[in-house]
């Protein structure tokens, strides 16, 4: 006799129906087929076990197990609870076909606990998708799986329990809701920020548009404090964008950690010995990197030329298209990146714009210290700002004047709230034909534009993020149109003009 259990892949973050079919007739021998890794092979031994000591058996019959479609790879332990659930339909211990309505992962201990498995948040996005009653899954997965409406959740501890409730003898009563709380972090404030006027207006304009920044200055000056503030400025996520957000952390397992949705942008900031395949993602079974963890909010590079170049170059791709691409022999993987990047670095090996001498040695260190930069790498960062130190007479008579995360914030919300109803994305995102729409200048504008863009020599593409950023300072002004001042405030942003002689 043939039972099929539906189960799921992940391919990427997103899941993909697998049919476990169990087909139980006369020999003796076990058989698991469909590309399955070792972890799915060796499932046999742990639904062996678990079988016994909960009072059923695996038939000593000839078993074949098929996980279909055969030519998509099937990894990990979660199919252990579908194939448990297909060999007992099949051998007649329970009634065939009662889990036909169901997507059912999850792993299973010796006992017949249930364990909890990874990208249940994708598993059940799949299973509403396919019209399916429900999903079962282990009950430590049940705050995911609840943030998927209009579907039916059975989360057992174990798999006695699983059993009794769909032989009705007792009913499984899940009253673990998932918390829709926000992590408000109250901890910082722009407030905090002494001075530095220049670089937070800056940071308001990179919060409103999604723009990329890059913050240059001394050591100490306050760039990673501003960094670390612009969080406290950006808009909650709206609710599809915290449902992919989420899906990226539970791919990875991560999800479990805080047990609630992702409502605030995601802030990533790893280290700077940080591998390329860490920060964009791979490896043989294709894994998201910090920048795909970085979806929807802020990734964080501090002393950006420390970084190594190979790790700087991959992130061109990503920032342009807000996708991350992985391609490997049996196929390709696609992770989201959409990213508002900051980075933070020292003008100079010592930190300051007047070190360089006119000694050909100075001249060759910071010429060194700034060679993993590319000419390319930066036309993709829209701002390029110019952190100052504040004077010790400033920080002596500080007194908290400065204006705080809540007001930036509602100023933010409403720009970005006119991009959408303008536009339905950020300025940041305006492909050429949209900037063409949404950017148009008046012929005055236009010409001081070009012969500042022919001053300053800009590329075409930081031509055209100029227009972009003008776009989100009138926008913040709540002008309707890109007036001249807009455009003359964008240009300034371009701090790194200074240091093209030493960039490639």
């Amino acid at each position: 006799m043939i039972e099929k259990v539906i189960g799921c892949a992940l391919v990427g973050i997103e899941g993909q129906k697998v049919e476990v079919e169990v087909n139980i007739s006369r020999g003796a021998k076990f058989l698991l087929v469909g590309l399955p890794d070792n972890a799915v092979k060796e499932s046999h031994y742990r639904i062996a076990a678990a079988l016994k000591n909960i009072g059923y058996k695996i038939p000593v019959k000839e078993i074949i197990i098929n996980l279909a479609p055969a030519d998509l790879k099937k990894e990990g332990s979660a199919y252990d609870l579908p194939i448990a659930l297909g060999i007992l339909c099949a051998s007649q211990q329970i009634k065939p076909g009662i889990f036909n309505d169901y997507l059912v992962m999850g792993e299973l201990s010796l006992d017949g606990v249930l364990r909890p498995v990874k990208g249940v948040l994708s598993m059940a996005m799949k299973a509403k998708k396919m019209g399916l009653k429900g999903i079962i899954i282990p009950q430590k997965n049940i705050l995911e799986a609840q943030l998927v409406k209009g579907i039916d959740i059975v989360a057992p501890r174990n798999l006695k329990e699983l059993l009794n409730h769909f032989l009705e003898k007792r009913k499984i009563k899940n009253e673990i809701k998932a918390s829709l709380e926000t992590d408000e972090n109250s901890q910082i404030d722009f407030s905090d920020v002494i001075g530095q006027q220049v670089a937070k207006r800056a940071m308001e304009i990179a919060a409103a548009g999604f723009h990329n920044i890059l913050l240059i200055g001394p050591p100490g000056s306050g760039k990673s404090m501003l960094a670390k503030r612009i969080t406290t400025i950006l808009p909650k996520l709206s609710e599809p964008q915290m449902l992919e957000t989420t899906k990226i952390y539970s791919y990875l397992g991560k999800f479990a950690l805080k047990n609630k949705l992702i409502f605030n942008p995601p802030f990533r900031s790893p280290h700077h010995t940080i591998s390329d395949v860490a920060l964009v993602g791979g490896g043989s079974n294709p894994k998201p990197g910090e920048i795909s963890l970085a979806h929807n909010g802020v990734l964080f590079l501090d002393e950006l030329p420390e970084f190594k170049r190979r790790v700087l170059e991959v992130l061109r791709q990503p920032l342009e298209d807000g996708l991350v691409t992985i391609s490997r022999a049996s196929g390709s993987v696609n992770f989201p990146s959409k990213l508002m990047l900051i980075a933070a670095m020292n003008p100079t090996p010592n930190g300051n714009y007047f070190d360089v001498l006119n000694s050909s040695q100075s001249y060759h260190k910071v010429q060194q210290y700034l060679s993993k930069l590319s000419q390319p790498l930066l036309d993709r960062i829209d701002l390029q700002i110019e952190v100052e130190s504040v004077s010790i007479d400033k920080l002596i008579d500080f007194k908290k004047t400065e204006e705080d995360s809540k007001t930036i914030a509602k100023r933010v919300k409403i720009a970005r709230k006119t991009q959408y109803d303008r536009q339905s994305k950020t300025n940041s995102e305006l492909n050429s034909r949209e900037i063409i729409e949404h950017c148009s200048l008046n012929s005055e504008t236009l010409i001081f534009l070009k012969n500042a863009a022919k001053s300053l020599n800009f590329s075409a593409r930081s031509f055209d993020r100029v227009k972009k950023i003008s776009r989100t300072i009138s926008d913040l002004s709540k002008s309707k149109n890109i007036e001249l001042e807009h455009v003359a405030e964008a240009i300034q942003y371009r701090s790194l003009e200074r240091l093209k002689q030493f960039i490639n």
